[in-house]
């Protein structure tokens, strides 16, 4: 920011510069809005940011009776095929979720009498490879309804846990993240005035809070180990459903309503915000325009004052001039010198002021010939 500053000298010339100075407090301000805005978004991100949906799941089936006159096998067996897909209702969002997204596992209980204790049961398990789908199908032989049992679990994020019932009554929680758990509980021992007056790290049980515990006392930083005695794998989601094959039902749909927590849109808005470079790589190029005005700025400032103090005492300016460059050609040289013999006029009518005229002269002209030859060399081509 020092580098974009006009100095004052510069203002006292042009005080139309005042309003570029404003800006830039005004630009300062603003960096310091979006940083603070920028960090209160990362803090955002950094905690669950879900929104309750509706799941809707769709159960149906179909009923292929066996065809006699069949060339397969599988054309002349009675079978029935059972399908579960579901969607999210009124989802704004433009990618749309697959199905399977939703679980942690599925399985299908089909009745044991029929299909017997090992082709009864269907599972499907979520794993770091799994391939997402939009719905789920089961197909067997048969002819005859057949009563199932569907077992979802929710796929959790983060994780959730069933509460002990003791302490379920106790927080008014069923099923919660850790965080959330942890944070009731110190809720109610705030609420209850559990914590221990001359050492803050204790907490001093109530009755209830000694049941659960199983103590009188303990640290605060031992409650998340205690907690996990006490937290459960969630409930499935049960559903009971008839697979039935009179041709009468196969256009019937079973459909439920499932809760389900989804990341709330707005977070992919905050994420692309923090991950944009954009914006930076366009305020960069105009920060070093603005570092190349500035620089621009100062150099005219320079041949400026030089102009002008030409013109007010131009045999005074270029005397000091003179001084100026001998002083520095002597440090560039490491010499010395005699300044008091060289203010005078036969200090320079020395015969080896002839040989430095001489020199320079030549110089200059191969310097020129020299730019003559490489003009002549660049017309030719």
């Amino acid at each position: 920011m020092a580098d974009k500053i006009l100095p004052q000298r510069i203002r006292e010339l042009v005080p139309e510069s005042q309003a570029y100075m404003d800006l830039l407090a005004f630009e300062r301000k603003l960096d310091q809005t979006i940083m603070r805005k920028r960090v209160d978004i990362q803090e955002a991100l950094k905690r669950p940011m879900k929104q309750k949906r509706k799941l809707r799941l769709y159960i149906s089936n179909t009923f292929n009776p066996a065809k006699p006159d069949a060339e397969d096998s599988d054309g002349s067996i009675a079978s029935w095929e059972l399908r579960v897909e579901g969607k999210l209702l009124d989802d704004p969002s433009k990618q749309k979720r697959k199905f399977s997204s939703f679980f942690k596992s599925l399985v299908i209980e089909l009745d044991k009498d029929l299909y017997g204790p090992d082709n009864h049961l269907v599972e499907w398990h979520r794993t770091p490879t799994t391939q997402e789908t939009d719905g789920f199908q089961v197909k067997r032989p048969g002819d005859l309804s057949v009563r199932c049992t569907l077992l979802l679990m929710l796929d959790y994020q983060p994780p959730q846990f069933k509460l002990d019932p003791r302490l379920a009554r106790l927080l008014g929680l069923h099923t919660q993240s850790r965080s959330a758990i942890v944070q009731a509980l110190w809720q109610y021992v705030k609420t209850n005035r559990l914590q221990d007056s001359h050492d803050k790290e204790y907490i001093n049980g109530d009755k209830y809070f000694q049941q659960i515990f199983d103590c009188p006392r303990l640290k605060f930083s031992e409650i998340p180990q205690r907690l996990t005695a006490l937290l459960l794998p969630p409930d499935p989601i049960v559903i009971n459903h008839v697979i039935s094959v009179d041709p009468s039902d196969q256009k019937k749909t079973a459909c439920y309503d499932i809760d389900v927590e989804v990341e709330e849109p707005l977070k992919g808005q905050m994420s692309s915000f923090l991950l944009s470079t954009a914006n930076q790589q366009e305020i960069s190029a105009l920060d070093s325009k603005i570092h190349e005005t500035i620089e621009s700025i100062n150099q005219l400032k320079i041949q400026r004052d030089f102009m002008l103090s030409f013109s007010r005492d131009p045999k005074g300016y270029i005397q000091d001039l003179l001084r100026s460059q001998s002083r520095d050609l002597k440090v560039m040289t490491d010499v010395a010198g005699n300044p008091e013999e060289e203010r005078r006029a036969e200090f320079y009518h020395q015969p080896w002021s002839q040989e430095a005229v001489s020199r320079y002269f030549y110089c200059k002209i191969q310097q020129r010939r020299q730019e003559l030859e490489q003009s002549l060399v660049v017309r030719t081509t």
